[in-house]
């Protein structure tokens, strides 16, 4: 069961300008850059991001249908910044985990404090880590 659109808003609009500045280097966290699978608008929304052997595994915590989780499933991948590196992930997997085994245990804890078991996977492409940054001024979304 995914968090109330209400806190998803709130995230947008505060919650996420300051996580925004933090995401890129601080461990469990990336910033994920899409692009509007309608409007072609490039987004930086800063997620939590886990490791399950290569691939790079994000709790959805407002569900499937939050607009970054869809451009990214229709672009078919994304790139995050992540731990000061910028990595090109393709080939989204959505899956449900109700033990959520993918991930880290204290994060574990939290999510099914939250009931949250809906997770989107994707695997590093071919041209996958650069060290250079991906900082602009575009809007975030949850």
């Amino acid at each position: 069961m995914p968090l109330p659109r209400s806190i998803a808003r709130f995230n947008r609009r505060v919650t996420n300008r300051v996580t925004l500045h933090l995401a890129g280097w601080m461990p469990g966290f990336a910033v994920v850059s899409h692009v509007g699978r309608r409007s072609g608008r490039s987004y930086r929304t800063p997620v939590n991001v886990f490791r399950d052997g290569p691939r790079y595994v994000f709790a959805l915590t407002y569900g499937r249908e939050s607009d970054w989780v869809r451009n990214v499933l229709a672009a078919g991948g994304c790139r995050i910044e992540t731990r000061r590196r910028t990595v090109a992930l393709a080939d989204p997997m959505l899956f449900t985990d109700h033990d959520r085994r993918t991930i880290p245990t204290p994060a574990r804890w939290i999510l099914r404090l939250i009931r949250s078991d809906e997770f989107l996977a994707l695997s590093p492409s071919s041209s996958s880590s650069r060290s250079s940054s991906t900082r602009g001024s575009q809007a975030t979304r949850p």
